[in-house]
């Protein structure tokens, strides 16, 4: 792959045989960023899994990095004033089922109770592809209503492990402190090895890294991470 002079340059900055501490490693991905944008900073472990094997589930990091969600939740009956008061930017059933199959998205994450599933089931080919169907392993399928609410507004992040077993997934801004990022990786990671599976074998983290959006991937030693737990 081709990289731009800016990348580049971010790279010397690395100790290519050194792999840092997560604190070290939140402060030098800040460090290499080059964008004009607020670039994120991105965690990536890179997992020990067999074919049949994969990680997935949601987290809540302790310090929120993004923007206030728009949160849809398909619901009937008394659900429908706690989905309101739980501050849903949009309650219904299926009025906005309806909605949607007309070509409507503008929301950023869809919650549904259990009892409205087999409705909801049929939106599967347009929400399925824009990451938005409910799922009860990511808590979006629940009759705690208020509590999903809860979790999504202090800015619960999913994660899942891809077909090479590797998770990527955001876990702050580069303009935040660095400290509140390798507090965030921290807790993610934590996650992450708690949703190892039964029937794993040998070194479940193969390697971690941090990165930001347009920026080189700085290594963090994990054997020393792994014993500070």
């Amino acid at each position: 792959m081709k990289h731009g002079k800016k990348y580049l340059e971010a790279i010397k900055k690395i100790e290519c045989d050194k792999d840092y501490s997560l604190e070290e490693a939140s402060q030098l991905v800040k460090e290499l960023a080059f964008a004009k944008f607020t670039e994120s900073v991105d965690l990536s472990v890179n997992l020990q899994l067999k074919k049949s094997q994969s990680v997935r589930d949601t987290c809540v990091l302790p310090n929120q990095f993004q923007e206030q969600k728009k949160i849809l939740v398909f619901c009937k009956g008394d659900k429908v004033e706690e989905a309101k008061a739980a501050g849903a930017t949009y309650v219904g059933d299926i009025d906005l089922i309806d909605k949607i199959r007309g070509g409507w998205l503008d929301f950023d994450v869809a919650v549904a109770t259990p009892d409205m599933m087999k409705d909801v089931g049929r939106l599967g080919p347009i929400l399925g592809r824009k990451g938005l169907m409910p799922n009860p392993k990511t808590q979006t399928v629940t009759f705690d209503v208020k509590g999903a609410l809860e979790e999504l507004q202090k800015g619960r992040v999913e994660f899942r492990s891809d077909k090479t077993g590797v998770v990527h997934m955001p876990i702050g801004k580069i303009d935040m402190d660095s400290a509140k990022v390798a507090e965030n990786a921290k807790i993610a990671i934590k996650e992450i090895i708690r949703k190892k599976p039964a029937d794993a074998k040998g070194e479940f983290i193969l390697s971690i890294a941090l990165s930001s959006t347009m920026g080189p991937g700085v290594h963090v030693a994990v054997k020393d991470f792994m014993a500070g737990l």
